[in-house]
């Protein structure tokens, strides 16, 4: 970490790099179905020909403003960008109804920045420590963790506990078709080779928040956001104050998400959710989370982004992707000869690795600015852009960026098949972030479960396999506190009347 690394991403070329990853990152992300891996995979074969060290800063810099860049339609079009953004669409887009968007926007975008800092800090300082922590989870551990994310469908609920189990049940009925995660058995097709492949989660996130929003503006007359007669720029000082006045529900969330980030495969909207539910659990009761609090915001923001840094730990000093676009990005490294594992912070790689990290840190700073000026942009012209107009780019979009995951048009029928779906039950009051998250969640329940059951049937240690590892108790301890622990305080606030 000495200082002619730091001096390396300061280099006119890293910085520009840097400025032009966070520019493009933020407005592929704003796309709904461009996600960050999306973002990431585009723009990997223009850096086979740059050092190694200023290919990881432009392509660390497209994953941090892409995972940013998602909560754009999320609070302006109540449809998340990327697959990080599920929860910001439950405060967001109700606080740009009330004619707050301009502040949502630019909560986002700090508690986005403060996050990604925290994350990137936790990979200068603390990555061989922490990816040990990555090291000792084993599938039993997966399976709790993904039983425990399910668990917050009680935050997500809106009220309504049972309408969210019974969402979040129907999420893992949809993530069970197709091939089966380990024995590769092909399940719930019905004879449709087009159910071959199952539900993809970006797909079903598109149909699920984007197509019923389309319906209800085609459906409302009025606008779909409120509007004054002279719309203002980002409220930048309103919202830092904010910002500085949740100071805890800040540091708290971005510490969530590196954590959530070191462990392969969890990503930032499993990030967002848990720290949007511990939020919540520690919100005081004049806080009305899904009614547009800030407090949502900041807590959902600062922890995707987090996830950032966090999930380099395990792609640097293991070897092991961390996030999805940690795998795209690995695979560009490996493509360069950077050999990335345990020895790589003893080898000569360490100076590659520590430029990158410096010039992460400085694409995170940069995202202020570009992130406040992209966004006032980007309200003012989705705030007062006819619906004529709005409606069919929208529109657009959406079926563009579900056909170009797999050039699949049976994708498009599926995403518009979920959405139709997603609208009528809606009607109905049952909430698609319940549906979301059992369909994220459930290939890693199964995977887990599964290798622990053949693992532990193959020991003759069932019991022990699931439950005799301290984190698994640990795990289960928290799942078992985020279930009751509701129930606890509804009962103590009516004792008090």
């Amino acid at each position: 970490m000495d200082i002619d690394n730091f001096l390396a991403a300061l280099t006119l070329t890293n910085i520009a790099l840097a400025l032009f990853g966070v520019v493009a990152g933020t407005i592929i992300g704003s796309i709904p179905g461009l996600t960050a891996t999306m973002a990431v995979a585009v723009l990997v074969p223009i850096t086979f020909s740059m050092e190694p060290a200023s290919a990881l800063i432009l392509l660390g810099a497209i994953y941090t403003g892409a995972i940013y860049g998602g909560a754009y339609a999320a609070i302006l079009l109540n449809t998340p960008g990327t697959p990080s953004a599920i929860a910001t669409t439950f405060d967001g887009y109700p606080m740009a109804k009330r004619g707050d968007g301009d502040l949502a926007v630019a909560l986002a975008c700090f508690a986005s920045v403060f996050g990604g800092l925290v994350g990137a800090m936790a990979l200068l300082f603390l990555a061989p420590p922490l990816s040990e922590v990555a090291l000792a989870f084993g599938p039993g551990e997966y399976f709790w963790l993904s039983i425990f994310g399910l668990s917050l469908i009680a935050a997500l609920s809106n009220g309504n506990l049972m309408k969210g189990l019974a969402g979040g049940a129907f999420g893992l009925i949809l993530s069970t078709v197709g091939v089966a995660e380990i024995s590769a058995d092909i399940r719930l097709t019905f004879g449709s080779q087009t159910l071959i492949s199952g539900f993809g989660v970006v797909g079903a996130l598109i149909g699920l928040y984007c197509i019923p929003v389309l319906i209800d503006l085609v459906a409302v007359p009025d606008r779909h956001l409120k509007i004054e007669d002279d719309v203002k720029s980002v409220r930048i000082g309103e919202a830092a104050a904010i910002a500085m006045k949740s100071k805890v529900n800040l540091i708290r969330s971005s510490i969530i998400g590196t954590l959530v980030g070191i462990l392969p495969g969890a990503g930032g909207s499993v990030a967002g959710l848990v720290a949007y539910s511990e939020a919540k659990r520690n919100a005081s009761p004049d806080q009305k989370f899904g009614e547009g609090e800030p407090d949502g915001i900041i807590a959902t923001e600062s922890a995707n982004n987090a996830t950032v840094g966090g999930g380099f730990i395990p792609t640097l000093v293991l070897g092991i992707p961390g996030t999805p676009p940690d795998a795209v990005i690995l695979g560009a490294l490996l493509v360069q000869g950077v050999r990335t594992g345990p020895t790589l912070f003893q080898s000569g790689g360490d100076s590659i690795a520590y430029t990158f990290i410096y010039g992460l840190l400085i694409a995170t700073i940069l995202m202020l600015p570009v992130g406040l000026l992209i966004g006032r942009y980007a309200y003012k012209s989705i705030v007062t852009i006819p619906k004529a107009v709005l409606v069919p780019t929208v529109g657009f979009m959406t079926i563009i960026g579900t056909f170009a995951i797999h050039n699949s048009i049976s994708d498009v029928g599926i995403m518009i098949g979920l959405g139709i779906f997603g609208w009528i039950v809606g009607r109905f009051g049952f909430s698609a972030s319940p549906i979301v998250l059992g369909l994220i969640l459930g290939p890693i329940a199964e995977q887990g479960f599964v290798q622990s059951w053949i693992i532990g049937s193959a020991t003759n240690d069932l019991i022990g396999m699931f439950f005799g590892r301290p984190i698994s108790q640990a795990i289960v301890a928290f799942t078992l506190l985020s279930l009751f622990y509701p129930l606890l305080v509804g009962r103590r606030q009516r004792a008090m009347k």
